[in-house]
């Protein structure tokens, strides 16, 4: 074991002696140091970069104006907030409805039906309720109508109206922005809706045709637009069908106005029998006229 303790250390020592150990030693710990140096330099280097480039961000600029989220996705609702407990008690009048429904979209007043052109909504308990905007607009017209109530009108884009009667309160004025489920008034009664009891009566109109608003409620108002290009259709139809309403008129006229023309020759043509009176009254004023010679 001595043996081999030595012989190790002498190998240690003719190491040790060599002239290329100890500068091998401080190149290999002066490149650790180094590296270790280097790697803490870079790790200082980046951490103060990402929180400049957060401080210094700037979003890009769009040149378009950013619409609201709410607007492009806003919907027609019902006037009243708690929606769950509304009830239409009177229809909507379509023509094309089933009997049952246009029966019920009649409102009885002193002796005589009309057709509803909108809707009444009341609650289930029949009591008050807080009526609100369906759509975000401007007050157009508060106005104290003697059979229908309180009236409140609001104008929307896209030329679409609301029209809210039968208002026991109001709580806006003519000029207002009002925001969608803002509240407008409360729920009353009217003379012409009486049978429909504490009500608010809700017209949806689009331009100058008044539209059902149960096939537009929890619609966007874009819906609206197929609304505008039957009426453009009907229009052209009516304009296309005219020309020939007047032709016929105009016809009309000049079988009236020929037939007229021919009466008058037809009266200044003698008939037969006053042809044979005119000549034996020639003959007989021939025989007299013998008789005397």
């Amino acid at each position: 074991m001595n043996e081999e303790n030595k012989a190790s250390k002498n190998k240690w020592s003719r190491i040790f002696k060599k002239k290329w150990f100890f500068p091998a030693v401080y190149l290999t710990v002066a490149a650790l140091l180094l590296t270790v140096v280097v790697w803490y330099q870079n790790m200082d280097n980046q951490i103060p970069d990402a929180q400049e480039d957060q401080e210094n961000y700037v979003p890009t600029p769009n040149d378009e104006e950013a619409e609201p989220v709410l607007e492009q996705q806003e919907v027609i609702q019902m006037p009243l907030t708690d929606q769950e407990q509304a009830e239409i008690v009177t229809k909507f009048y379509d023509y094309n409805a089933e009997e049952k429904d246009q029966e019920n979209a009649l409102v009885l007043y002193n002796n005589r039906y009309y057709q509803s052109t909108g809707v009444d909504i009341a609650t289930a308990e029949g009591e008050a309720f807080e009526v609100v905007a369906a759509l975000t607009g401007t007050i157009d017209e508060v106005k104290e109508d003697p059979l229908l109530g309180n009236v409140v009108v609001l104008s929307h884009e896209n030329d679409v109206k609301t029209y809210y009667a039968s208002l026991e309160e109001v709580s806006v004025k003519a000029g207002a922005e009002v925001k969608q489920g803002e509240k407008l008034g409360t729920a009353g009664k009217n003379l012409f809706g009486q049978d429909s009891g504490t009500h608010v009566y809700f017209e949806l109109r689009k331009g100058e045709k008044h539209v059902n608003p149960e096939e537009f409620f929890n619609q966007p108002v874009s819906s609206l637009e197929s609304v505008q290009e039957e009426a453009v259709d009907n229009t052209e139809a009516d304009e296309t069908s005219e020309p020939v309403e007047e032709d016929a008129v105009e016809n009309d006229a000049a079988e009236e106005n020929g037939d007229e023309e021919e009466a008058p020759e037809e009266e200044d043509a003698p008939s037969d029998e006053e042809e044979d009176d005119a000549s034996n009254e020639e003959a007989n004023d021939a025989t007299d006229e013998s008789a005397s010679a």
